[in-house]
């Protein structure tokens, strides 16, 4: 097995990786280097967090390795017996070689931080530039980026010559590299508090509130009334680009050097406003180069850049308010049914999404009634009864694991005492748990968040390239700090517990952090007691309350803004509610209908079109008799073209008489003037 778990996770986080990224991202529309650059940025955060635990009982073997070489011993297989005590080291099923987790770990790290610190940034102006060509783009990224770069030389050029000039300090190149390191996760571990102190928090509640049936259709309510706002402003912002963009594309004819940029433009715009304009181009008429209101290049870039912007924002506010109504439609299948005396659930509108035949079999009415209406309110409560014990446990063990005698880090202690016993596969699964809750906080919080409309990771392949790269950026950043916080909680990291052990192959590559001992003995260890005051503020509500009194509608039950939305958002739905019963009601009677006279129709067109063969072979034969001027001769196609411009033209109501219309002597329309043509009976059966 040496090596096999260590394949396998690789393998099992990549499609992870892969999963989350087709949920939040679209492979078909998005660009494949932001594809690529999310995908690595995302795989290689989560290999960290499934990796570490294997590199922490490995570690453990090691450390029982030396001390039994420290003493007379003797192998045996697959452990080590000492001889006097004849204690045994046993070899943990997933035990990597060594020299292969610090080359892995050197890897894994120094391209998650090319690509945070490098690459990414780059890509994110590249995403949103409105340039029309390869080398535009790159050009607009790299001046986008000069301050962002510039501001980080500045500061490390500084640092350096501060080192340089005093003669206290003789740093070498392996020093200099793990000053950067502690820059880097220093950084980091400020923005990981801030976020695991709402997620602590936050994640038991919502799981505890989501066992409350009124509580989330309220919510429901609430969201469906903010985001018809931001649909409507949504659709505002795109009319009004769309009007920029004709009028472009009316100044900009086709012989115009810029117009390329024009076609670019109207290709990223909906199908329906292609159609609009392309009916309304004259481009037969020539540009004249003596007119100066011909818009710029750069111009154009700015257009083409809130044309993807628009467009992109349109289309995901449009997706997301069907998902809102298919949940609202559920909820309140939902508390509609809990008072069911048959015990199974009924839905009101059936799902527009094909279900698997194997759920539908296994998934009844009956079992769908009892997980929805009984048994899922109570799982959520013992979820969140858990989830909230591991809070408590973080906080704590947050505020003292810099304590080593005695150990007060209910973590370490779980780790120390497993460890006495060498119960690999119990100390992996309490340190996969216990660093996977910590990611579940984090990055919970990342999905969560959002930054106005400039950064939103929207679900349903509704999140475009910038938010991505963004989202990467962040999990590169956040997660060296977070895997270092996990080994000071299990008291693995040297620095935290102050003792000579070997030390993890991961924090061997982040160089001893003696070389800063305001950060190690200070900043690394008292910094995260603030997550108590964060949770605090959070279990409050106090974020929410600020964003409130600012402008930012927030759900919050003891706001009158907020019982406000509500009832909009529940108007808003049930006008929907009925609009889509209305068009099922008119699909089933079109079905009905069908269905019940499908083949009189068919046997009615078969005659129909008999009749019309039988009257083309009689005009063949009549070609050569005189017109009368009221017979048919030019057909349907004739009269209706006569009846579109009868419709066209005004009438004129003080003319002595209305017989002037070409149809009059036809038949017998009822007429504008408000009375019947008279019919004679000779010409009642011409038009048969």
């Amino acid at each position: 097995m040496s090596g096999a778990a260590l394949g396998l996770e690789i393998v099992f986080v990549f499609f992870l990786a892969l999963f989350l990224l087709h949920r939040y991202g679209d492979f078909k529309k998005q660009h494949r280097l932001v594809i690529i650059a999310t995908l690595l940025a995302w795989y290689l955060c989560f290999l960290i967090v499934f990796i570490l635990p294997l590199d922490v009982s490995t570690t453990i073997y090691n450390r029982c390795k030396l001390a039994v070489n420290s003493s007379p011993a003797e192998t045996n297989g697959s452990f080590v017996t000492l001889a006097p005590n004849k204690q045994k080291c046993f070899k943990p099923w997933s035990y990597i070689p060594n020299g292969i987790m610090p080359i892995f770990w050197r890897v894994v790290y120094w391209t998650s931080q090319f690509l945070t610190w490098i690459l990414l940034p780059f890509m994110q102006s590249y995403a949103r530039s409105g340039g029309f060509s390869i080398t535009g783009k790159i050009k607009t990224a790299l001046i986008e980026n000069a301050i962002y770069y510039g501001t980080y030389l500045l500061i490390f050029g500084a640092f350096l010559i501060y080192i340089a000039v005093n003669p206290k300090f003789n740093l070498q190149w392996n020093q200099l590299q793990t000053i950067g390191i502690a820059a880097a996760n220093t950084w980091g571990l400020f923005l990981l508090v801030l976020l695991l102190g709402y997620g602590l928090v936050e994640i038991p509640r919502s799981h505890w509130n989501g066992a409350k049936r009124g509580y989330l259709l309220m919510k429901t309510y609430f969201k469906a009334a903010k985001l018809m706002t931001e649909k409507a402003d949504a659709e505002e912002n795109l009319e009004d680009v769309m009007e920029e963009v004709r009028k472009v594309s009316e100044s900009i004819k086709y012989n115009h050097p810029l117009r390329k940029c024009v076609d670019t433009i109207l290709k990223k715009c909906p199908t329906e406003y292609q159609e609009r304009m392309g009916r309304n181009m004259d481009d037969y008429e020539d540009f004249d180069e003596r007119q100066n209101s011909y818009p710029s290049e750069k111009s154009l870039v700015k257009l083409h850049k809130q044309v993807i912007y628009s467009v992109q924002r349109h289309h995901r506010t449009q997706v997301q308010w069907q998902i809102l109504l298919e949940q609202a439609f559920y909820l309140e299948d939902v508390a509609k049914n809990e008072t069911s005396a048959t015990r199974q659930f009924v839905h009101t509108f059936q799902s527009q999404e094909p279900e698997n035949k194997i759920v539908q079999y296994f998934y009844t009415p009956t079992i769908e009634w009892y997980w929805e209406c009984l048994l899922r309110p109570w799982f959520y409560r013992a979820l969140a009864v858990v989830l909230a014990m591991f809070s408590v446990i973080v906080v704590w063990s947050e505020c003292t694991f810099f304590s080593t005698r005695p150990v007060l880090s209910l973590f370490a202690v779980f780790i120390q005492l497993a460890e006495k016993t060498y119960n690999y596969i119990y100390i992996e699964m309490a340190c996969f748990l216990t660093i996977f809750f910590l990611s579940i906080c984090v990055y919970s919080t990342v999905f969560r968040i959002r930054v106005f409309n400039y950064y939103y990771l929207a679900s349903h392949h509704q999140t475009d390239a910038y938010s991505l790269l963004f989202s990467g950026m962040l999990f590169c950043r956040l997660t060296p700090p977070l895997c270092l916080n996990f080994l000071g909680l299990t008291h693995m990291d040297a620095t935290i517990s102050h003792n000579d052990a070997q030390p993890t192959a991961y924090t061997s590559i982040m160089g001893s952090m003696k070389v800063l001992s305001f950060i190690a003995d200070g900043f690394y260890i008292y910094y995260p007691m603030l997550v108590v005051i964060l949770c605090i503020a959070t279990y409050f509500s106090l974020g929410t309350r600020c964003l409130n009194l600012l402008g930012f509608q927030q759900f919050m039950g003891d706001s009158e803004m907020t019982s406000d939305l509500i009832d909009e958002g529940k108007e808003l739905i049930r006008r929907e509610k009925r609009k889509r019963q209305r068009q099922e009601e008119g699909e089933n009677r079109r079905r009905e209908w069908k269905e019940r006279y499908g083949n009189r129709e068919d046997s009615t067109r078969n005659r129909v079109v008999h009749t019309e063969q039988k009257e083309s072979s009689f005009s063949e034969t009549n070609t050569n008799r005189p017109l009368s001027k009221y017979t048919r001769t030019n057909g349907r196609t004739e009269r209706d073209r006569i009846e579109l411009l009868q419709d066209a033209e005004p009438l004129d109501f003080n003319a002595d008489s209305m017989n002037d219309d070409p149809l009059e002597s036809d038949s017998g329309r009822y007429q504008p003037g408000g009375r019947y043509l008279s019919m004679s009976r000779s010409r009642i059966f011409e038009d048969v």
